[in-house]
């Protein structure tokens, strides 16, 4: 398997940084769900939510260098049977988890730095709390990190389901191309 993509395949590089981030986003909303439930007293109150800011920080940096990524190694073309709104679905689609998985992550930023603390990257270094002082942060950021992580959850589900589609229904390579295939 090349480490690029092709014109009709995706690479290795590729598709490692989608399932990785894939698994990271899934794991990240399970871990904060169950955390916003945990009380004063659970041995988990601190790290829970320590863990889910290191580990988001971290994803941050993944996906910042999978932008990159798409620019020195651009995704295959569309298949030939797809149509101009399956393209343009496709696209759109691919737009919103891009984007709302930055809103998020720059969301979950400023909820942890509202008070002007920096966030500690499992005890190894710190990101600085650099945008303080906005009005209500806390609780308008906690508000958009939350439904945010919900609307993402739901249209990545949707989005495995349209790529189990092509694959059962449409029998084209769409998903197999995320596995290496053609």
């Amino acid at each position: 398997m090349q480490w690029r993509n092709s014109a009709d395949r995706y690479g290795l590089v590729s598709i490692s940084l989608h399932w990785l981030v894939a698994v990271t986003v899934f794991g990240l909303f399970g871990l904060g769900y169950w955390m916003v439930g945990l009380d004063y007293y659970s041995a988990w109150y601190k790290t829970a939510p320590e863990l889910h800011k290191s580990i988001g920080l971290l994803l941050f940096a993944v996906m910042l260098g999978r932008m990159l990524w798409r620019r020195v190694s651009p995704p295959p073309q569309s298949l030939p049977s797809h149509g101009r709104l399956t393209r343009l679905g496709s696209r759109l689609g691919h737009a919103f988890l891009y984007f709302g998985l930055f809103v998020l992550m720059v969301s979950g930023y400023l909820i942890s730095t509202a008070e002007g603390r920096g966030i500690s990257v499992f005890g190894l270094f710190e990101v600085p709390a650099t945008l303080t002082g906005i009005p209500r942060q806390e609780d308008l950021a906690g508000l958009v990190h939350e439904y945010l992580a919900w609307a993402l959850v739901i249209f990545a589900a949707v989005h495995a389901l349209a790529a189990l589609k092509h694959h059962f229904i449409d029998r084209d390579a769409t998903l197999m191309r995320m596995f290496g295939g053609r």
